[in-house]
């Protein structure tokens, strides 16, 4: 807990260190089963981004009980727990509460050798960035929220929210890295700030080779920002230097609050060919070289 770390790392033995993480939210699409997925994957990305595997999982539950039908929450809980089953993990309970608010999520418990795991510092100068998953979810949620979203736009979100990011983990701890993190709720500039913050490395983010979802755009120029991404633009301003000729809807992507995103990885520039090409084999196609680690001006970002 030295650092904003994505999850908190216990460690038990000299070879075994538990890693503890939760997280829950509100729906952000309109199927209950897809709501599910999209949770319990979300809340066991912050292991895969410190290089572990999920044990078990609690189901954190808060649901409307005199006003809504108890089968949504069945079909929420169906879609956490098949997650849970893809990644190999075991739900072992949970808790619940009677709320006017529906929300819903998982504390899971990973496994990792404690000189195996990733933190989101240690990035080293001259390393490569990759980010394995596209950006935009956030702008597309709000938009399924006033009807302006197309089904094609939801689809396309929801196969990323609901996909683990555990072959992308297994590669980066098959390869070697230097750090990683996921990219959620700051967005991909909030949470490489975090990577950056108080040490002695910048960062530079090529933004026209950052993966986004080609509905963003348009969405973004409508107006349709989550509140989230006018919070992470005003927290961490200080930190980006953004170059003038980027256009409003990129900068506001890269600033778009992320449910299930994927991870940013910092990896020396010689394997990060291999690791980047061994994501697009495995399926990861939209894994993307984004930017690279400098020297100066340390602590800052440098959006070009």
């Amino acid at each position: 807990m030295e650092r904003a770390e994505d999850a908190g790392i216990y460690k038990l033995t000299d070879d075994l260190a538990i890693i503890e993480t939760i997280d829950f939210f509100t729906p952000i699409v309109d199927d209950p089963y897809s709501f599910g997925q999209i949770a319990a994957t979300n809340a066991m990305s912050d292991v895969y981004a410190k290089g572990g595997k999920p044990l078990t999982a609690m189901n954190v539950v808060c649901f409307p009980v005199k006003t809504m039908d108890m089968s949504i929450l069945k079909e929420i809980l169906a879609g956490g727990v098949d997650k849970i089953h893809e990644a190999e993990a075991i739900l072992v309970g949970g808790h619940s509460i009677d709320d006017e608010e529906l929300k819903y999520g998982l504390s899971v418990t990973g496994i990792i050798h404690p000189d195996k795991v990733v933190l989101n510092s240690g990035a080293q100068i001259g390393d490569k960035l990759i980010l394995t998953k596209p950006l935009g979810t956030g702008i597309i949620s709000t938009a399924l929220k006033g009807n302006k979203a197309t089904k094609k736009a939801v689809a396309k979100i929801i196969k990323s929210m609901s996909t683990l990011n555990r072959k992308a983990s297994e590669l980066m701890q098959e390869i070697g890295v230097n750090a990683c993190t996921d990219v959620t709720g700051f967005g991909l500039l909030g949470h490489a700030s975090i990577m950056i913050e108080n040490t002695d490395v910048g960062m530079v983010i090529h933004s026209t080779a950052v993966p986004f979802f080609p509905e963003t755009k348009e969405l973004a120029k409508m107006g349709m920002i989550p509140g989230g991404l006018h919070r992470n633009r005003e927290f961490r301003q200080s930190m980006v230097e953004i170059n003038k000729k980027a256009p409003d809807y990129l900068v506001d992507i890269l600033f778009d609050p992320q449910t299930s995103g994927g991870l940013l990885i910092s990896v020396s520039e010689e394997k990060a060919p291999t690791l980047l090409r061994k994501m697009h084999q495995e399926g990861i196609r939209e894994a993307a070289l984004i930017g690279e680690i400098i020297a100066r001006p340390k602590g800052r970002i440098i959006v070009d």
